[in-house]
């Protein structure tokens, strides 16, 4: 089995890990494990394929879903303030 399989799996056991700690580690483990993941998603992509890197890809969204959702929301309302302060018919 490849190492960066190897390493995406234990990535993944440290994010459910994170996730049964209180709740005041979440989102300190949430950005270590971003910062860690993406390099990792990088080297399963390169010495797996780019199928075996959207797998991964696809796991580590589903495990790291919040900092999404917050991202999504922080990006509608700014964009919903800029079309909320321009006259309507411009």
């Amino acid at each position: 089995m490849p190492l960066a399989f190897i390493l995406a799996c234990l990535w993944a056991l440290t994010a459910c890990l994170a996730g049964m700690m209180p709740t005041r580690f979440h989102w300190p483990a949430a950005w270590v494990l971003i910062a860690t993941g993406i390099p990792l998603l990088g080297l399963v992509t390169v010495s797996m394929g780019p199928w075996w890197g959207l797998g991964v890809m696809a796991a580590g969204v589903s495990v790291l879903r919040w900092p999404l959702i917050r991202l999504a929301q922080t990006l509608r309302a700014s964009f919903g303030a800029n079309e909320a302060q321009t006259p309507p018919g411009e």
